[in-house]
Order: structure tokens, then sequence, then C-alpha cells
């Protein structure tokens, strides 16, 4: 997401995580989305932690939609384990799904070696005029996810702002 020159829009950024939220592991993902996004040229209004709930999350993804973000990109849950239910959550949020960006996440991911993207079932939609982004929690999903959403989320913001498509 090159275009730091020009405000791309307002980010916000949800971290999925039961031991971050317990206060039992220090945050590496949030601060990693949140610097990509800046430098991409977004304003990013924060970081909200919450427990892996599938109400939590629908509740923060609510909010930012609500609140006018222009995309919110969550990190962890996405997985297959019993507490992974981020996708579960962002599902009941979006309303249509952009099946392309997510098939894109998991191809470079795994491509790239971050196993937990490869295995993602994490959704990508739009909720309102809201791009809502489903990351694998990994720090190595997180860098190839936002490589691979840099010419991605601007022409999808353009298209929800209702002006031209931006141009990679």
């Amino acid at each position: 997401m090159e275009r730091s020159a020009q405000r791309l829009g307002r980010a916000l950024v949800v971290v999925v995580d039961d031991r971050i939220a317990n206060g039992e592991h220090e945050d590496t993902s949030g601060p990693l989305v949140t610097e990509l996004l800046e430098e991409a040229g977004f304003i990013v209004d924060g970081t909200v932690t919450v427990h892996s709930d599938t109400v939590a999350i629908r509740n923060a993804l609510n909010t930012a939609v609500i609140g006018g973000a222009d995309v919110v990109i969550t990190v962890g849950g996405t997985g297959v384990s019993p507490r992974d239910v981020t996708p579960d959550a962002t599902q009941g949020v979006l309303d249509q799904t952009i099946p392309g960006i997510a098939e894109a996440l998991r191809s470079s991911g795994l491509a790239a070696g971050a196993v937990d993207a490869g295995v993602s079932r994490g959704l990508v939609g739009v909720s309102g005029s809201t791009l809502v982004v489903n990351l694998a929690g990994s720090r190595s999903a997180v860098r190839d996810g936002m490589a691979t959403l840099s010419s991605l989320v601007p022409h999808v913001i353009g298209e929800l702002s209702g002006g031209l498509a931006a141009e990679a």
C-alpha cells in the first residue's frame, strides 16, 4: 500500500487473542499492522484487543463500521481450533464477501511459508462502506498479507467511496 503521500482513509486493527486480552502475552502483530497501515497512508484510529469470542469480535467490528472506518484488519483467530471464531463472527457482520482477496491472502501466505495463513479460514468482505479483512495471527502472515493487500485495498476503498477505483 504505497500511496503514503495521500491519505487513503481511516483504519482500525482488531487483535483476537485470549492471551493478549488477558494480559498474559505481549501483542506484536497489532503494532505491526498499525505500522504498515500508517506507512500506506491510513490514519489508524487504534488497536482493539478482544477475546476469541464471537460476540466480542462482532461488537468490535460493528463499532468500527458504525464509526466510519474505511478498513478494519482483524489479526488472529482464523484457524481451525475450537477457539478460532473470527471468520464466524465476521460472517455475521458482512453484507458481501470478496472471496478472491481471501484466496489471494491464503495463497501468498502459504507460498511465503506462513502456514497459518495458508490454512486460514479468514474472510474478506464489505460491511456498509467498510472493508473488513481477517488475517492470520503470525507476524509473517501479517507481513505477507499486508503486502498482498497493498494494491487491493485502495482499489476497493475507491469503489466503496463511489469514486474511480484506485490504480495499482
